[in-house]
C-alpha cells in the first residue's frame, strides 16, 4: 500500500513520535524523521528517511517539511530541561514549516492542560486552569495552533492520559511504577486507592491519530479530540494488570517515594516536574471521548492486560518466553 503521502516526524526517537512513525509507515506513508544525531539510530524501523537537523532551527524544520502532508510535533526537550525556553520556539518552527508546505500539524496532547479544579469529567472545551509550568506551556502551545488556524495552518490535537507502551521509557509507568530492564520484584504506585487515573496505550493512541488523519476531509482547520484510553476507576486496575502479566498474583505493591521527590526536586529537573504533576494522582481527572466517537464510531482499545503484558515485555521486565523444541524426523 502506497498512498504517496509524506509525513515529517519530530521526536521520532521518543515514545509517541516513534509509535506514530511506525504506524504511518505501516499505512504506506513516506516518513521522514528529523534528528540532531548524524548517525542513523539503531532502531530506525519507523522512518523511510532520517534527516540531520534541529527542531530549534526554523530553517531545518522548514527544509525537512518541504512537500510534506503532515508534521508530527512530538518533540520535547530532553530530561524535562529548559521547557520554558525551548518548547514554544519549537512549536513556532513547526507552524512556520506547515505554513510553507501546507502540511497539517499533529500534536499529541495531554491532561496537563487541566488543573486540579477542572472537575471530574473533562471534555475538549472544558475550562483550562493549569497550576503547573508544564501545563501552562501546553496551553500556550495549543493557543499558538489555534491562532495559526486563522492564518490557514491546519492542526490536529489528540489529548491522552499517561502513556505506557513497549517502546516508551519516559513516562509515569516506566519511571514510577516499574524499573525498565529489571524483572519485576514489586510495583510502586504514586496514587491513592479510590482515586481514578487515566492511562493511554501508545499503539492505541497512534492508531487513533492515524484514523483521524484518514478522516482529513471531515476535520476542522483546528481539530481537537480527547481519547478515553484506560480509565482505572479506583487506582487498583493497573496494579492488578501488572500482577497478572507477571504471573505473580501476590507481587508486592509499595508506596511511591514522594518524600524523595520532594527532597530532590530543587536540584533534579525530572523529579521537580514529576512532583508538579502529583495532583493528577490526588484528583480524578477523566477525559471523555464523546466527540471522537461521533467521528470514528469507536476508539482503538487494546485490553488492559494485553497492553500491560506487551509493555512489560518490551521494557525487559518479564522473563523470556521458553523456547519451543521442534522435533524433526530424521530420514533413515
Amino acid at each position: 500500500m502506497d498512498h504517496g503521502k509524506t509525513a515529517l516526524v519530530l521526536g521520532a526517537t521518543g515514545g509517541i513520535g516513534g509509535e506514530m512513525a511506525r504506524t504511518l509507515l505501516a499505512r504506506g506513508w513516506h516518513v521522514r524523521a528529523l534528528s540532531r544525531d548524524k548517525r542513523r539510530p539503531a532502531d530506525a524501523a519507523g522512518a523511510s528517511r532520517w534527516i540531520y537537523g534541529d527542531a530549534m532551527q526554523a530553517a531545518d524544520v522548514i527544509a525537512a517539511a518541504r512537500g510534506a502532508d503532515l508534521i508530527v510535533h512530538a518533540v520535547n526537550p530532553p530530561g524535562y530541561q529548559r521547557w520554558a525556553e525551548l518548547v514554544l520556539p519549537m512549536m513556532a518552527n513547526s507552524i512556520a514549516a506547515a505554513r510553507q508546505s501546507g502540511a497539517r500539524i499533529l500534536l499529541p496532547g495531554t491532561v496537563y492542560n487541566y488543573g486540579p479544579n477542572a472537575g471530574h469529567a473533562l471534555f475538549e472545551h472544558s475550562p483550562q486552569q493549569p497550576v503547573t509550568r508544564k501545563g501552562a506551556i501546553r496551553v500556550a502551545m495549543e493557543q499558538l495552533l489555534r491562532q495559526a488556524a486563522d492564518d490557514g495552518v491546519r492542526s490536529l490535537i489528540v489529548r491522552a492520559g499517561d502513556f505506557f507502551g513497549p517502546h516508551a521509557r519516559s513516562n509515569w509507568f516506566s519511571q514510577g511504577l516499574i524499573k525498565p530492564g529489571r524483572l519485576l520484584q514489586s510495583v510502586s504506585y504514586p496514587g491513592q486507592t479510590g482515586i481514578g487515573h487515566q492511562w493511554s496505550y501508545l499503539p492505541d493512541v497512534a492508531e487513533t491519530m492515524m484514523q483521524l488523519i484518514e478522516q482529513q476531509a471531515r476535520l476542522e482547520p483546528f481539530a481537537l479530540f480527547h481519547t478515553a484510553g484506560h480509565w482505572d476507576v479506583d487506582g487498583t486496575q493497573m496494579v492488578q494488570a501488572i500482577r497478572e502479566a507477571s504471573g505473580n498474583a501476590s507481587l508486592a505493591v509499595r508506596r511511591f517515594p514522594w518524600w524523595l521527590f520532594m527532597a530532590a526536586a530543587p536540584v533534579v529537573p525530572l523529579m521537580r516536574e514529576m512532583k508538579e504533576m502529583r495532583y493528577l494522582w490526588q484528583q480524578p481527572l477523566h477525559m471523555h471521548n464523546t466527540r471522537l466517537l461521533a467521528l470514528l464510531g469507536k476508539e482503538p482499545h487494546t485490553p488492559l492486560r494485553q497492553a500491560v503484558q506487551a509493555t512489560l515485555s518490551g521494557l525487559g521486565c518479564l522473563p523470556p518466553a521458553p523456547q519451543k523444541i521442534v522435533k524433526r524426523d530424521m530420514a533413515a
